[in-house]
């Protein structure tokens, strides 16, 4: 018992030792490194020993401090995209070796679904994770989002916001099974999801994400409104965005937080040639 006691005390003096060089580390590494080979599961475990949980956390804090510091050092634009691979596979065995870490989880859902576009990958991790963290209803409402807004699967995005609205015990996310599969609604319900992801995100990196691309979609719905008043007004869908400043549906042209520019899709829908991402700044 007490030589069990003391190897975790010197563990723990390791870790406190190694952590200041190691975050330093992390912060000035060049861009272009990327985070690197990761153990199999069944490593990690044999590694990890008792310590699972504190090592699954350093895994995630690796994660988010690589992330960061592209975002840090380059003014919310990516100079080379983000090893988004290796990311998914560090957040992954963190769940292996402790499925109650809930960065792990919330981290994962912001890029895999947005960014990667692996929505069955997200929800996969947010099941097993559903698990685990049973009194978490932020996860069936991620993947109720998922559901409805990426895969257009209207009865698990039905079961997940009933799910989420037991949980939490708020009606809106009962009704929204009934209101989310309209087409005019998904810009609505985007903007609802990034609320309510940046409104609790406490990591300043992660939430200034979010709020990036909450601004973006509150531009489509101004737009949205614009196109929706020309129609009635016109009898004709617009052809340019630029159509609504002349028309004075618009009071300036919208701005694309991500520095793409919006247009119309043959069938009506905005798009903008950013893709709601930022793509790599060249020199």
């Amino acid at each position: 018992m007490i030589r069990i006691a003391s190897s975790g005390v010197v563990f723990l003096v390791l870790y406190v030792l190694l952590l200041p060089p190691f975050t330093s580390y992390l912060k000035n590494k060049p861009f272009v490194e990327k985070l690197g080979y990761v153990p199999t599961v069944s490593v990690l475990k044999s590694v990890a020993s008792d310590q699972k949980e504190l090592v699954a956390a350093s895994l995630v804090l690796k994660v988010l401090m690589y992330f960061g510091g592209l975002m840090d050092k380059s003014d919310n634009q990516f100079v080379v995209p983000p090893d988004y691979q290796s990311m998914s596979r560090l957040l992954h065995g963190a769940v292996k070796l402790d499925p109650y870490n809930m960065d792990a989880y919330y981290f994962a859902q912001s890029f895999l679904t947005w960014d990667v576009k692996q929505f069955k990958l997200a929800n996969d991790l947010l099941d097993y994770g559903m698990k685990y963290r049973t009194w978490d209803w932020y996860l069936p409402f991620f993947a109720g989002f998922n559901s409805a807004y990426f895969l257009h699967d209207s009865k698990k995005a039905a079961d997940y916001y009933k799910q989420a609205g037991e949980l939490s015990g708020s009606d809106l996310y009962k009704s929204l099974a009934g209101r989310y599969m309209q087409e005019s609604g998904q810009t609505d319900m985007a903007i609802a999801y990034l609320s309510t992801m940046a409104n609790g995100e406490k990591n300043p990196v992660l939430k200034r994400t979010y709020l990036t691309r909450l601004t973006a979609f509150m531009e489509v719905r101004r737009i949205e409104v614009a196109r929706n008043r020309f129609r009635e007004k016109c009898g004709v869908a617009p052809v340019t965005v630029a159509e609504l400043v002349a028309a004075g549906l618009l009071s300036r042209l919208p701005v694309d937080p991500y520095g793409g520019k919006f247009y119309f899709e043959p069938d009506g829908k905005i798009s903008t040639t950013s893709k709601f991402a930022f793509g790599v700044v060249k020199k």
